[in-house]
C-alpha cells in the first residue's frame, strides 16, 4: 500500500487484540515522534509510554472509563514539556519563560500534535491501529499527581496502540475541496454550509442504532468492551434532550456546548497548579 491509500484509509480503532507490540517497534515510534518537526526545533515535548496493566487501568479511570484505553496493549500520554527546557536555561545562564507565554504554548501543542501524528501514520504502517483520546485534559492534576509529572510539563494527548481486533469501515468527512480556500477564505452562503454537512453525514436517520454505528462508533465499541450499555445511556439522552439533527446530537448531547464552557475553569486551574499562567 503506498502512503496516499494508507493514509486515506486510515480509521480510529478501538478494539484491540491483547497481543504485545515488540520494543522495537515502540522503539522506532519514539523516533519518529522524536523526528517530527518543532518550532525552533526546541522540541517542548515528552511521552509517557504506558505498558502495564495498572497504568493502563488508571490511565482508563482518568479519560472517563473508556475501555479501548485499558484493552490496548500500548498507550502514548503526549505531554508539552517547558520543565526540561527550564532546567536547560537556568543552566546556561539564560531565561525561558514559556510557561508564561501563549505563543511557546500553541507552537508546543502543535509540536505535540505533528509528533503524535508521526506516530500514527508509522504504526499504521506496522499494521497497527490507534485512537487519540483528549479527554486526559478535564483530569489534567490527577494525571500529574499519579504519573509523577513536574511543574511546568502538562499531559494534553493520549494514543492508545494495538493490533486491530476490528477496523471501522467508514468514517463521515467533509468533502476535501470545501476545507481548501484557494489563495483567499471562500465565505459559503448558510444554505452551502448547511447542504455540505447533509451531504457528511446524510439524513438524520430514525434508526438510532444505525446512526450511532454511522457517526458515534465510540458507543458501539464502549458496549461491545464494558459491562455498562452505553448505546441504551445515549438512546436515553437523545430521547431526554429531543435531537432531531446532527448538530444537536454533537453540542447537545456528545459535546455540551455548556459543559464544555464550564470545564474552561477546571483547565485553567490545572495549567496555573502546573505553573503555566497563559490565561
Amino acid at each position: 500500500m503506498n502512503l496516499f491509500d494508507l493514509m486515506i484509509k486510515r480509521r480510529s480503532v478501538r478494539c484491540f487484540k491483547d497481543t504485545k507490540i515488540p520494543d522495537e517497534i515502540i522503539n522506532n515510534l519514539v523516533q519518529v515522534a522524536n523526528n517530527a518537526p518543532s518550532g525552533g526545533n526546541i522540541q517542548p515535548i515528552s511521552i509517557i509510554i504506558i505498558q502495564k496493566v495498572e497504568g493502563r487501568k488508571k490511565l482508563t479511570e482518568f479519560v472517563g472509563g473508556q475501555p479501548w484505553v485499558e484493552n490496548a496493549p500500548l498507550s502514548m500520554i503526549f505531554c508539552i514539556d517547558f520543565y526540561r527546557i527550564k532546567k536547560w536555561t537556568l543552566k546556561s545562564d539564560t531565561d525561558f519563560q514559556g510557561e508564561n507565554s501563549l505563543s511557546h504554548f500553541l507552537i508546543a501543542y502543535a509540536d505535540l500534535m505533528g509528533a503524535a501524528q508521526n506516530v500514527v501514520i508509522l504504526a499504521e504502517s506496522y499494521g497497527l491501529g490507534s485512537v487519540y483520546v483528549g479527554s486526559i485534559q478535564s483530569k489534567i492534576d490527577d494525571v500529574r499527581e499519579y504519573f509523577s509529572i513536574p511543574k511546568y510539563v502538562l499531559p494534553m494527548m493520549v494514543l492508545s496502540i494495538g493490533y486491530p481486533e476490528s477496523i471501522p469501515k467508514n468514517i463521515p468527512k467533509l468533502k476535501h475541496n470545501l476545507i481548501a480556500h484557494n489563495e483567499k477564505y471562500k465565505i459559503l452562503s448558510d444554505d452551502e454550509i448547511a447542504e455540505a454537512y447533509n451531504n457528511k453525514y446524510g439524513d438524520f436517520d430514525e434508526n438510532v442504532d444505525k446512526y450511532l454505528e454511522k457517526a458515534y462508533i465510540e458507543v458501539i465499541e464502549a458496549s461491545k468492551q464494558h459491562k455498562t450499555s452505553w448505546i441504551k445511556l445515549v438512546k436515553q439522552m437523545m430521547k431526554k434532550l429531543e435531537i432531531r439533527n446532527h448538530a444537536q446530537f454533537l453540542f447537545k448531547l456528545r459535546y455540551p456546548s455548556k459543559a464544555m464552557v464550564e470545564l474552561n475553569k477546571k483547565q485553567i486551574q490545572a495549567f496555573k497548579n502546573a505553573g503555566f499562567n497563559i490565561f
